[in-house]
């Protein structure tokens, strides 16, 4: 089965997918028994010391996409942000040198930008990627609830006319980030034909609640990796102040070898 397939059909059902941002993140994520990895553009441009928001290079986040495929075997999705360019044949072409590297899918935002622009990206990755023999999937993600973008009352409305036109453009999934409530996810749901992803954030249901309403998808988002450096953080500060060492390193325990880890690739 390839890995457009296995990635595909793992939106059938409830997909929890965990967000890495290097290779050994992405390895641990494989080997904690996880069926697929996505990237977190903020998680992987705070690693190469840029602020989130298309601050990163593509140049510098293709060499990430390539040391994580190197080192695992399921299926890896890569958010693409916005596609670092507002001109649809140049976002084809940096969409075309993933194809090309062997990832299942890309998340692609519309942010702030004109949803009929998101849209016009999503044709032109999808005749890109027909012309490759690709089955790439697309997640279209809108920040309708994210960004704030219509007042409270007409959120659903405007999230769910968005949800439409980046099907009719193409895309596979449908991104909601900030969509807490089961009944928006059961509406949004019910009215785009895509399986929906949401965001795990504060005040969202249980995973039962919210794949009874519909929700096929659910990523961490930068989440574990802001755990990871609050940890490193907090590790750090003790370490200054001369804490002893079987304390500092508790958090460590269990924590495979990670050299005969990623030796085993």
């Amino acid at each position: 089965m390839s890995a457009f397939t296995q990635f595909r059909d793992l939106h059938a059902q409830f997909l929890v997918l965990p967000n890495a941002w290097d290779a050994a993140s992405a390895r641990l994520v494989e080997d904690c028994g996880a069926q697929a990895i996505a990237t977190s553009s903020a998680a992987v441009a705070w690693a190469h010391g840029y602020p989130d928001g298309e601050a990163l290079t593509p140049a510098i986040l293709l060499v990430t996409v390539a040391e994580i495929l190197r080192v695992v075997k399921i299926p890896v999705s890569v958010d693409s942000e916005a596609g670092y360019s507002s001109d649809p044949a140049k976002v084809a072409d940096y969409t075309n040198a993933l194809i090309d590297m062997g990832v299942a899918g890309i998340n692609l935002e519309d942010g702030t930008n004109p949803p009929d622009l998101t849209a016009r990206k999503i044709e032109a990755i999808k005749n890109a990627a027909r012309k490759k023999s690709s089955d790439l999937f697309i997640n279209a993600r809108a920040d309708v609830y994210l960004k704030k973008l219509t007042p409270p009352e007409h959120m659903r409305d405007e999230i769910i006319r968005r949800g439409k036109l980046y099907k009719s453009a193409g895309a596979d999934g449908f991104f909601a980030p900030a969509v807490t409530d089961a009944a928006d996810m059961r509406a949004i749901a019910s009215a785009v034909d895509l399986p929906l992803n949401i965001l795990f954030f504060p005040g969202v249901p249980s995973f039962a609640d919210m794949k009874a309403a519909g929700v096929r998808r659910l990523s961490a988002g930068a989440g574990i990796s802001r755990i990871a450096l609050g940890t490193a953080r907090t590790a750090i500060r003790n370490y200054l102040e001369g804490i002893d060492y079987e304390t500092l390193f508790k958090p460590a325990e269990g924590l495979p070898n990670l050299n005969a880890l990623l030796a085993q690739n």
